[in-house]
């Protein structure tokens, strides 16, 4: 046996002859070998049944991707363990099937079912990697399955998986574009979104499949404009360019203001004029007049509140580190802001001048545009478009053309002189684009044009050829503007024909000498000669003008250059170029005439010596600002490919309330505008109140947030209506007492008023002192309404802690309430309008006060009085009362065994969860403890040690229990966070002689706690909810349970729910929020005929709502 086959026993393996034998191990090297034996290595491994193994073929499959190997043909064995429980694995088998599914269609096809389940898994990552590689695998007959998918995932609780949904709606728009309705409904969906991760994604699918339906963005333009600051970067850039061209269709030119000022100085004059009397045309023209001033002095005061809106949030984004989103922001300002304004881009542009040279290049491109139409705001930074000897070439010419295009009279002088450093650079292209750059400036500015003309003619001198040439086309165009007064220069250029040799330089020059012929009578014929020599060796650019210098001289000086012309034309008629040849017969025939020559040889002379134009030396970068800046259309000057045209400004404004739709949502909670409205509205409410107060018991009692059962109509009226159970003593009693009362609202109503001024998180102090007013109301009052009252409000301090969403939304549902009371009369109002008014403002106590911590819990039986439940019933927005089930009895509260009186030695223990808020920290489930001593002897020091939790869990322990007599019973309370799952608290019970090892474990309905909603609140939240958030299950009720209050009863007890008001007899609904992350739980149970029912849970935690439907479905079917 070899070494190596011994090696392969060892390792468990088999071999077959001739083939050479690897090592299984996974540690081993070599993991980006190129062998084709190593894949069967990867093979093996990835069959294994251990996921450690799995997990290593993975990375090393996916380390072979990333060096850019072929990994395809291991798709079969790796797309097997797609099902594979093992996330990590899971993970790295969809990054590599979305690499290889296009490739590989139909294995990955065959395995399209696992892929859907994916979509259902509970981790998000693997939800969105299976939609992913559901969206590569580009074959039209899943075109449904990923329509289904799409759909699915826009509704999905994560933010990443709608995201992802977005990013598949162009894959499938590009694979079926029959499919463009359905997506835009999606795309619609998903720009309601109110996530920051989803809006870049949305908009760029947008942008993809229907930019042309702005109707979409209408309803979210302010959500957007708003979200714009949080999002990821490249989504920014996205989002900007999409607002830019919408608001280029949605609000007028800010700038229109100048253009009617233009319009109305001259323009009108020759309109009217040309049909009417003068008389009658100065009197219109006035009036003309007077009315384009008037709408120029109207006009700037007209800039719509979206605009500016738009305008002001994207600013702070002129500070980004992407280059991108800096770019975005400045092409939106150019395209969108008021001149006065557009300055503010400037210095950020010049910041990424310190960028990279490809940043570099980008930005210059749209700074060399933006200076030719708004120079002034890139004078103060002259300096920063100095040229460096680092600078690539590309970007020395950009910045050259920034510079010249900045020029004028007051910094020519700094910017000649860095020119003349330029000219004697080693880059020749950077040389040449510099003397082009002294061109132009003297072309713009007159005052420094003979300055500029010295300083070339001073370059012909110069020992580079290409200097010197490209000095000489120059000059050519700026002698063309006062060739009379350049006599001389002319004649020095004529004597350059000897040593200067490129084509386009001595073109240049014999054009000079035969154009201004007449200023050089004696050069010129001498010029023609030398040219005729080297006529056959010259370039044909070059050729043609010697040809034409012939003509010209032969037309003004024919005695002496008649035989010279003669022989240049003989020597083109029979040259290679056919240019050449065709231009020496023309010239023929028109300056030499014959028998046979036309009319147009009379005309010779003014053909040839006709004034030309000076050329107009304008910047390349004159006319791309029809191009979006920004664009790859822009920076290329051409058209790009999927390339939207920016749209021109309307000429009357569309209608801005087609933004109102949601303002409400669009506007964010931590706006500031809207708390300084509500401070402002509350102001001027306090003088309403303070009168009525005196007037009238019923309009306080309808507006403040009195308990149930203390407020009169008449001042001896009682309020039995809602509590049902006040005796005729208590009512003839309570007309004294309202004296009392109204003082208390008076101080609940300034704290409210407080309270909506500050921030929903109040400092400990503020509760403290909060807790301090109940303690003193609680002495003052002993009635049994006063406890009713205060443990109401203890009930609504607990619910303080939803989500800031819903604080705001009670805000605003004040804000109305206030609006309708002022709006009401003050004269006695109906009982029963009054008892909803009363229900409102308790039911908003429950957003707007923070929880306040009391020292201990209340225990059980006192909390879960008859009266308590009625009042509660008091809290619902409808008619309906709800039944006294809506919280549980304490005889319903079931009770479990921690400590047998056996295993305890006499100690027995039992708990329940007392479905009660846990006032030092709202997060924690309240368990209430009986401690009983069987024993005959006493039992001291009873506590808790060594707590062993899973991690996230937390326990608050009960107070020590000094002594137990025998036969005695004590109760303590203590709150357990369980982390809204179901495993067990574990901990030790101990005496003073012993320690008993417990656990308490939660079922499932006691991680909750009620939340009260209206039923539009229940249909909006249940909305959102669906798909895999959504449960349903169908069953039989028990015969006992086939009436409303036997359900309600039956899930009350299972959960620790809240009814909820639903118009329908056959239906119960119920609200809770798990008690730590405060998810929402809504429950429905629809009965049918014969007992049959359907049981739907919606919960945001998947994991809950299974195990909650099990709960529910054992309670209503035993």
């Amino acid at each position: 046996m070899s070494a190596s086959s011994a090696f392969n026993d060892e390792k468990g393996g088999s071999s077959s002859v001739g083939e050479p034998e690897y090592g299984h191990d996974p540690a081993s090297g070599g993991i980006f070998s190129s062998d084709y034996k190593r894949h069967d290595d990867l093979k093996e491994m990835l069959d294994s049944n251990k996921d450690s193994l799995k997990l290593e073929a993975m990375k090393r499959i996916v380390a072979m991707i990333a060096r850019g190997k072929n990994a395809s043909d291991l798709f079969p064995a790796v797309v097997k363990n797609v099902a594979c429980k093992n996330i990590e694995v899971k993970k790295l088998v969809y990054v590599y099937l979305v690499r290889y599914a296009e490739e590989q269609q139909d294995l990955a096809l065959l395995s399209i079912s696992t892929f859907q389940r994916g979509l259902k898994d509970p981790n998000q990552l693997i939800r969105a990697s299976a939609l992913r590689v559901l969206s590569s695998i580009r074959v039209t007959i899943i075109v449904p399955i990923m329509m289904l998918a799409i759909k699915e995932a826009a509704s999905d609780m994560s933010p990443y998986v709608r995201k992802t949904a977005a990013h598949a709606i162009p894959k499938l728009y590009s694979l079926d574009p029959e499919q463009k309705d359905q997506l835009i409904e999606v795309i619609e969906k998903l720009l309601a979104d109110k996530t920051t991760l989803v809006a870049g994604s949305v908009v760029m699918a947008f942008e993809e499949v229907c930019p042309e339906r702005i109707d979409l963005i209408h309803k979210n333009y302010r959500k957007l404009c708003n979200l714009l600051i949080d999002v990821e970067e490249w989504g920014q850039v996205v989002i900007i360019n999409m607002l830019t061209r919408y608001a280029r269709t949605q609000f007028l030119n800010p700038n229109i203001n100048e253009s009617l000022l233009e319009e109305g100085g001259g323009g009108d004059k020759t309109f009217y004029g040309s049909d009417e009397d003068e008389d009658e045309d100065e009197e219109e023209e006035k009036e003309k007049k007077v009315e384009a001033a008037a709408m120029a002095k109207r006009k700037p005061y007209v800039m719509d509140p979206d605009h500016r809106l738009l305008l002001r949030n994207t600013k702070p984004l002129l500070q980004s580190r992407n280059a991108a989103v800096v770019m975005a922001v400045a092409q939106l300002y150019f395209h969108l802001a008021p001149k006065a304004e557009v300055g503010v881009i400037a210095k950020a542009l010049v910041r990424l001048l310190r960028s990279h040279s490809e940043v570099q290049y980008v930005v210059l491109q749209n700074v060399a545009t933006m200076t030719i139409k708004r120079r002034g705001m890139f004078e103060p930074y002259l300096k920063s478009f100095y040229i460096r000897s680092t600078d690539p070439t590309q970007i020395k010419i950009l910045k050259l053309e920034v510079l010249t295009n900045l020029a004028n009279e007051t910094n020519i002088s700094t910017i000649l002189r860095e020119f003349q450093t330029y000219i004697k650079s080693m880059d020749k292209d950077f040389v040449a684009a510099t003397i082009q750059a002294i061109g132009r400036c003297a072309t713009n500015i007159g005052e420094v044009r003979d300055t500029c003309l010295n300083g070339l003619v001073q370059l012909l001198s110069n020992r580079d050829e290409l200097v010197v040439a490209e000095s000489v086309v120059v000059i050519k165009k700026l002698l063309q503007m006062q060739p009379e007064k350049h006599s001389d220069i002319i004649k020095h250029m004529a004597k350059l024909t000897d040593n200067i040799q490129v084509p386009m330089a001595r073109a240049s020059i014999l054009w000079l000498i035969g154009e201004y012929c007449e200023h050089v009578p004696k050069i010129a014929p001498d010029v023609l000669r030398k040219m005729a020599k080297s006529f056959t060796n010259e370039e044909d650019i070059v050729k043609l003008q010697i040809i034409n210098l012939a003509a010209k001289l032969y037309l003004t000086n024919s005695k002496q250059t008649k035989l010279l012309t003669q022989y240049v034309l003989n020597l083109a008629k029979y040259d290679q170029n056919y240019d050449i040849r065709d231009r020496a017969r023309f010239i023929r025939q028109l300056i030499v005439p014959t028998e046979k020559s036309g009319a147009l040889s009379k005309y010779a002379k003014k053909l040839f010596l006709a004034l030309k134009p000076a050329p107009v030396l304008e910047s390349p970068f004159k006319d791309r600002d029809h191009f979006q800046l920004g664009s790859l259309s822009h920076l290329l000057n051409a058209k790009a490919g999927g390339y939207q045209e920016l749209p021109d400004w309307p000429e009357a404004a569309p209608d801005p309330s087609v933004r109102n739709v949601e303002v409400k949502e669009s506007v964010p909670e931590w706006t500031k505008c809207s708390s300084r409205e509500k401070r402002k509205e509350k102001k001027v409410e306090k003088p309403f109140y303070s009168d009525s107060e005196g007037e009238s018991g019923p309009t306080e009692s309808a507006d403040s947030e009195s308990d149930s059962a203390s407020v009169s109509e008449s001042g001896s009226g009682s309020g039995s209506e809602v509590s049902g159970t006040a005796s005729e003593s208590e009512e003839s009693g309570e007309g004294s007492e309202s004296e009392d009362e109204e003082e208390k609202e008076r101080e609940k109503k300034k704290k409210k008023k407080r309270e909506f001024k500050k921030p929903v998180q109040e400092s400990a102090s503020e509760q403290s002192s909060e807790e301090d007013d109940r303690e003193q109301e609680r002495k003052r009052k002993q009635r049994k309404s006063d406890s009713e009252s205060d443990s109401d409000d203890e009930e609504s301090a607990s619910e303080s802690s939803q989500s800031e969403s819903e604080d705001s939304e009670s805000e605003a549902e004040v804000k109305k309430k206030k609006k309708a009371a002022e709006s009401k009369p003050p004269p006695k109002p109906v009982k029963k309008e009054n008892k909803k008014e009363k229900k409102e403002m308790s039911l908003l106590d429950l957003d707007d006060f923070e929880p306040a911590p009391s020292p201990q819990v209340t225990p059980v039986n006192a909390f879960l009085s008859n009266s308590l439940v009625t009042d509660l019933e008091g809290l619902s927005l409808s008619d309906s009362v709800l039944s006294p089930a809506t919280i549980a009895p304490s005889s319903t509260l079931k009770s479990f065994e921690l400590l047998h009186r056996i295993t305890g030695e006499g100690l027995s223990v039992e708990y329940c969860f007392s479905r009660q808020p846990f006032s030092p920290d709202a997060n924690m489930v309240a368990v209430q403890m009986q401690f009983t001593n069987n024993s005959t002897s006493d039992t001291k020091t009873l506590h808790m040690e060594d707590v062993k939790l899973q991690s996230g869990m937390r326990v608050k322990e009960f107070p020590e229990i000094e002594l137990l007599p025998a036969g005695e019973t004590a109760s303590a309370v203590m709150g357990i966070d369980f982390c809204d799952s179901t495993q067990a608290a574990n901990f030790q019970l101990c005496t003073h002689a012993r320690k008993f090892f417990v656990s308490i474990q939660p079922p499932v309905g006691e991680l909750m706690r009620p939340v009260f909603l209206t039923e539009n609140e229940f249909k909006k939240e249940q909305g959102q909810l669906m798909g895999m958030n959504e449960i349903t299950e169908k069953l039989t009720l028990d015969v006992k349970c086939r009436n409303e209050h036997a359900i309600v009863q039956r899930v009350t007890a299972a959960a620790h729910l809240s009814r909820v008001p639903c118009g329908s007899d056959k239906e119960c609904r119920f609200a809770g929020r798990t008690v730590t992350s405060s998810s929402l739980v809504l429950v429905t149970v629809a009965t049918k005929e014969e007992g049959a029912a359907q049981l739907m849970v919606n919960c945001e935690k998947m994991v809950i709502g299974t195990m909650l439907v099990k709960d529910i479905l054992l309670a209503l079917t035993q």
